[in-house]
C-alpha cells in the first residue's frame, strides 16, 4: 500500500522491484494477499484505482502464488497458533514455503521472527 501511495517505504519496495527486474532478487506474493491490497485500495482510493492495482500487479516482477489446500491449511495453522491476521498468515505461510524472507513493515509480525526471516522496511 505504501508503494502505491508513495509513501515512507516506497523506496525501498520500488529497490526491490529493480532488483528483481535486474535479476538480482526472486519476488513473490501470495494471490490472497494481492486481494487483501485490492480491497485496501477499493476501499480507500476507489474502484477505479483497485481495477488499475490489478491491472499493474501482471507488470510488477514478481510471480503470484494462489494457494491450493496444502497452503491455506498452513495459513490456518499459523492463524491459530499466533496473534496474526489470516491475510499476514498467507504472507507468512508463503515465505515458509519459497524458504524466503518476508518483506514487511508490519510489526504484528514481529512474533514470528523465529520462523522466517523479515526484511524490515519503513520502521
Amino acid at each position: 500500500m505504501e508503494w502505491l501511495q508513495g509513501q515512507r517505504s516506497a523506496g525501498a519496495v520500488q529497490a526491490l522491484f529493480e532488483q528483481a527486474e535486474a535479476g538480482n532478487a526472486d519476488l513473490s506474493m501470495s494471490m490472497v494477499n494481492g486481494g487483501e491490497v485490492f480491497y485496501l485500495v477499493h476501499k480507500r482510493l476507489g474502484a477505479s484505482q483497485a481495477e488499475a492495482f490489478l491491472k499493474g500487479l501482471e507488470s510488477l516482477p514478481l510471480r503470484t502464488i494462489v494457494p491450493d489446500a496444502k497452503g491455506i491449511l498452513e495459513a490456518a495453522r499459523l492463524k491459530a497458533l499466533h496473534p496474526i491476521s489470516y491475510a499476514d498468515a498467507f504472507a507468512v505461510s508463503t515465505a515458509m514455503r519459497e524458504k524466503a524472507a518476508l518483506v514487511t513493515g508490519d510489526p504484528e509480525l514481529r512474533t514470528l521472527s523465529d520462523l522466517i526471516e523479515i526484511d524490515w522496511i519503513g520502521r
